[in-house]
């Protein structure tokens, strides 16, 4: 296809913009970038969506389309978006185009990698299969390191509803894991407050680890077309550090929005939506964005996803959620009840689940503490709903053990975060995986059982 094809603009629907070309042959392909102009002479880019009989392009406009006009002309510039890769990215914020939004000016890039990929995913499985070796990765937060170890490679998804701590776990993750590591980090704020954005920037500087992060952000004040690709030029970010053989630490917040983003596109192109009001291709904009998360079958670098879910009305079977889990290893679902009760992080172990708590990856001790970790929960639930009605002095001894210890481990499973210290007024801590095994196991064996409950309440290790 030749470049700087041009053709009119006819039709301005919201962010959905119509460009008739002279004949068929000038008709660009899906995903092809088209730059027009508004009255005031501000650039606006268009990606073609469909095609409509007529010689006409029907485009989803990454800008604000006001002021627009009518026949204004519009200019076919590229087969696809394409955005600058390579170190010069490192502590920059750019949008879904590859243009710095934070004020530092102009990335000077050689290289330049489109944000869709043709070819996808039919070697997925073998690639990863390959790779028989498992690093898991500490994250010093006790909870995570426990129950839902994260394993380089892998995807790990924080669900949750509004207000319930999302972006704090994903923040304190990021901080932990980038120094720990030395890796390299992309952050991708999808549909976000851009008060986050901007929190988030200071954090990382503070914390000294935005030399090592890229970022992207494409928040709520921006039309549907942006806040959906930017998701895409998150992942191609990832995949240009991946491709020099390193590993790299994705971070999305919040995919949900991606999904969002997606279902208002379909709705303005006019597309028949599901029976739960999401787009028809819900599962297949879900996967093109997922597929693109693993290693390199030569065993070289790897992309470790971290993503935070959105949650409407905390209802887990809405079913973009549901689309959404089905890619991940690691489920983390945050409660609003632990919230209420003050425990921080507020993960919910008996709801949550992880793929990558196996023997063959953690080791059978820790594997063991886990799985009588979970087991205590689960009968510390039956034995609370009896003591609401009964009282704690009706249980039996044997069980009023199980329950005081429940609480105890259910309290030490609570962390004071170094992003949150300005709110708990506590000193961050960071735990290893191995303290956390061991003082674990102690509440477990009543090591602990003469000391009170409370002092077991937002603390690091215990020894």
């Amino acid at each position: 296809m030749k470049t700087n094809k041009a053709g009119k603009v006819v039709s301005v629907q919201g962010p959905v913009v119509d460009v008739k070309f002279p004949g068929a042959e000038d008709v660009p392909n899906i995903y092809s970038v088209i730059n027009t102009k508004i009255a005031e002479g501000e650039n606006v880019v268009l990606e073609v969506a469909e095609h409509l009989p007529g010689n006409i392009a029907r485009c989803i406009s990454i800008n604000s389309t006001i002021n627009i006009q009518r026949n204004q002309e519009a200019l076919v510039v590229g087969s696809s978006i394409q955005i600058p890769a390579g170190d010069m990215l490192y502590g920059r914020i750019i949008n879904i185009l590859g243009e710095p939004i934070d004020q530092k000016g102009e990335i000077k890039s050689v290289e330049k990698f489109p944000i869709r990929r043709k070819e996808m995913g039919s070697q997925t499985k073998i690639r990863q299969s390959k790779k028989s070796t498992f690093e898991v990765m500490e994250t010093g937060i006790k909870m995570i390191d426990l129950l839902f170890p994260v394993v380089k490679g892998s995807k790990t998804g924080i669900l949750g509803g509004a207000a319930l701590g999302k972006s704090i776990l994903t923040l304190e993750i990021i901080q932990h894991i980038v120094k720990k590591y030395q890796g390299s980090c992309v952050f991708a704020g999808v549909g976000e407050r851009i008060r986050e954005g901007n929190e988030l920037y200071f954090e990382l500087l503070k914390h000294d680890v935005l030399s090592k992060t890229m970022m992207v952000f494409g928040q709520m004040n921006e039309p549907p077309g942006a806040r959906f690709g930017v998701a895409m030029t998150g992942i191609t970010m990832a995949e240009s550090i991946q491709r020099k053989n390193q590993d790299v630490l994705l971070f999305v917040d919040n995919i949900f929005r991606f999904v969002q983003a997606g279902a208002e596109i379909s709705t303005l192109l006019g597309r028949v939506p599901s029976e739960t009001g999401y787009q028809p291709t819900l599962i297949s904009e879900a996967s093109e964005f997922h597929e693109r998360i693993r290693s390199n079958e030569e065993g070289g670098g790897s992309i470790t996803s971290v993503e935070a879910v959105y949650v409407p009305a905390d209802d887990l079977t809405d079913p973009a959620v549901v689309a959404i889990f089905s890619f991940l290893d690691s489920i983390m679902v945050l409660s609003r009840e632990r919230i209420q009760l003050g425990l921080y992080p507020a993960i919910d172990p008996l709801l949550s689940s992880c793929a990558n708590l196996d023997i063959d990856i953690v080791g059978r001790r820790h594997f063991d503490i886990a799985q009588e970790t979970i087991r205590m929960f689960q009968r510390y639930e039956e034995l609370r709903r009896i003591v609401l009605v009964i009282g704690i002095d009706e249980l039996s001894a044997g069980d009023r053990i199980i329950y005081e210890r429940a609480r105890k481990l259910q309290n030490f499973l609570t962390q004071p975060f170094f992003v949150a210290e300005a709110y708990t007024g506590k000193k961050g801590q960071y735990v290893s995986t191995e303290d956390t095994i061991r003082d674990c196991q102690g509440i477990i064996e009543g090591r602990y059982d003469q000391k009170p409950e409370g002092e077991f309440y937002l603390i690091g290790a215990l020894a």
